[in-house]
């Protein structure tokens, strides 16, 4: 199993041009074969508040890597403080490192930040 950690954003959009919330996270991709797993963690404690108000609202969330690569993702709740991020595959484009972590494989691309 390989496994790397990076820094990635958690937007939450109403529609294609307001997003009403963009929470800093810390993430874990765990690659074996062809599967993948994901945890998120929020960076700021005071963050918990407006992430369990949009959680509420909607739990699909789009995930921004730091080289601009998105992947629509479904958020649940893994554990205290920690979440799983799960790929919503077909209903968002993902480009650049998303993709490799939603193919399961080079997860060092994802950690360099590389496309």
């Amino acid at each position: 199993m390989d496994s790397c950690e990076d820094a990635a954003t958690l937007e939450w959009w109403a529609n294609r041009s307001a997003c009403l919330g963009r929470l800093r996270v810390r993430i874990v991709v765990r690659t074996a074969g062809d599967d993948w797993t994901c945890e998120a963690t929020l960076e700021a404690a005071e963050d918990r508040e407006s992430f369990d108000f949009l959680m509420q609202l909607d739990p699909h969330f789009t995930l921004r890597f730091y080289d601009a690569s998105i992947l629509l993702v479904k958020v649940v709740e893994a554990g205290v403080g920690v979440v799983a991020l799960v790929a919503e595959l077909g209903l968002w484009p993902a480009t650049g490192s998303a993709t490799a972590a939603r193919n399961g494989r080079d997860c060092r691309r994802l950690r360099q930040g590389s496309g």
